[in-house]
């Protein structure tokens, strides 16, 4: 563990305050922690990532993140999960079991292209763990399972696209999840570098777009097999 600064704050006077705050709302506390470190770690990596400036940022002390997270790199490793819970989370509220396969795909699709867009420091955490060879979500007792459960909502629906002759057969589930996120993790990941070196202008709102939406959900449809003739 990193060894504790303190600066002019008793140790008495600090474990006070994590007390306190523990003792009020510690769930409360450990959102904020979260929330203010997923932008620090996704907009300078772990190494980069500075513990003073997440404290200060939330009002409370190091030794306060120690407590709940153990280190900074359990902190980083409770970012990731949070980061990936989020997002399936929202996924699991589309219903896509209630949907055609085909509307389900496409639904799939969007929400995963818009999530991406608006989210750009998930990205960044992603392409931040990927350099670090995925070190630390091999860690994680939690994030697999949570995975394993969207592999298992495109099986489903492609499953049943298939049943209905929309979606051709013999295809793996993760491909299609693998085909799906590489079109909408490219669309924020290179949008710096793809607009310079193609001169992309970018999206009137601010918000990544080298690849259109649109665009997107037809090649996936298309890579599953299905061609809109209309």
């Amino acid at each position: 563990m990193n060894q504790l600064v303190h600066s002019g704050v008793t140790e008495t006077e600090e474990a006070c305050s994590a007390k306190e705050t523990r003792t009020n709302d510690p769930a409360r506390t450990m959102a904020g922690i979260l929330e203010v470190a997923t932008h620090e770690f996704a907009d300078k990596g772990l190494a980069g990532a500075r513990i003073d400036e997440i404290a200060a940022a939330t009002r409370t002390s190091k030794r306060m993140i120690y407590y709940y997270f153990g280190s900074k790199d359990g902190l980083y490793l409770a970012v990731l999960e949070e980061a990936y819970r989020r997002m399936r989370s929202i996924e699991s509220d589309l219903h896509l079991d209630d949907l055609p396969p085909l509307q389900a795909l496409q639904r799939l699709v969007e929400f995963t292209y818009d999530h991406h867009r608006d989210n750009e420091d998930f990205i960044r955490l992603v392409m931040s763990e990927n350099i670090h060879r995925a070190e630390f979500l091999r860690q994680s007792q939690h994030i697999e399972a949570m995975n394993a459960r969207a592999i298992d909502s495109v099986r489903l629906l492609y499953e049943r696209g298939v049943a209905e002759g929309v979606f051709r057969p013999g295809m793996a589930p993760v491909d299609i999840h693998a085909a799906i996120s590489a079109f909408t993790v490219f669309n924020v990941a290179n949008r710096y570098t793809f607009g310079v070196i193609f001169q992309r202008p970018e999206a009137s709102d601010g918000k990544a777009a080298t690849l259109p939406r649109e665009q997107v959900v037809q090649l996936i449809l298309r890579f599953v097999g299905y061609a809109d003739t209309a």
